[in-house]
């Protein structure tokens, strides 16, 4: 199978071209495993459509499958554009509906459109929290320090709400750091796109920051959001690895 590696914002994806939808979880979870796999964060197969651009497929490491992904789909629009040739401005289908992505070399911004179900703050393990979904449900909870972030209660919390969870520092107006806890992963992961967009949309909300800003998720790479028209922008760079074949024994 020929497959290309992608890295976005610290996150990694396995990408491939296929004909037909079917259940690929077996699949990416072989793939995504980096010992005896290629290794990655999640695995992307690019399906044609008639009416949008195309279609994806979204698998976790673990082989589960998910909605969206805001790194996934940035390193999916840079791939259809330099790799298979679509013009610069489109527009494909995920479970969380229709993205809109624009590519300029390596650069590349997604619309992820509304952000859905925002529900009020609430208080848990002696910590404030607020979720919303950006493609998938996330919880975020604001603190003074991301050394408070605490892995053994990311777990518990994704567990009881089935949701990424979390940890946002506001450091000003205009920038926050973000470290996340990933369903399908199940550990910290380096960045998480919807995760970052969850945290700035909520700070944005609760008029703590700017309608624009600069974020660094754990990997320290600065990507840039912006809500707009009632629309959540996300902008970042994009790396296109390496291609290569996989044998499969």
């Amino acid at each position: 199978m020929k497959f290309y590696k992608y890295c976005a914002s610290g996150n990694d994806f396995i990408i491939t071209n296929a004909d037909e939808k079917k259940d690929r979880s077996a699949l990416a979870k072989e793939l995504c495993n980096r010992y005896k796999g290629i290794g990655a964060d999640g695995f992307i197969a690019i399906l044609p459509h008639e009416k949008y651009d195309f279609e994806w497929e979204f698998y976790n490491n673990d082989g589960s499958r998910a909605s969206m992904c805001g790194n996934g789909s940035r390193a999916v629009a840079h791939f259809a554009h330099h790799i298979n040739k679509i013009q610069n401005k489109m527009a494909f289908l995920t479970g969380a509906g229709i993205i809109k992505a624009e590519v300029n070399n390596n650069i590349v911004e997604v619309s992820l459109g509304e952000v859905k179900n925002v529900e009020n703050a609430f208080d848990e393990f002696g910590k404030t929290w607020q979720i919303c979904d950006t493609g998938v449900p996330h919880l975020v909870h604001f603190c003074e320090n991301l050394d408070d972030f605490d892995l053994r209660l990311c777990k518990k919390m994704r567990e009881k709400y089935n949701a990424n969870v979390n940890f946002a520092q506001i450091i000003d107006e205009n920038t926050l750091k973000v470290r996340t806890f990933e369903r399908g992963v199940e550990d910290e992961t380096q960045a998480c796109g919807t995760g970052m967009g969850a945290c700035f949309y909520l700070a944005f909300l609760n008029k703590l920051v700017k309608n624009e800003v600069k974020i660094f998720p754990k990997s320290g790479e600065e990507v840039g959001f912006k809500f707009e028209n009632e629309e959540l922008f996300f902008k970042g760079k994009v790396r296109y690895c390496f291609e290569a074949n996989y044998n499969f024994s």
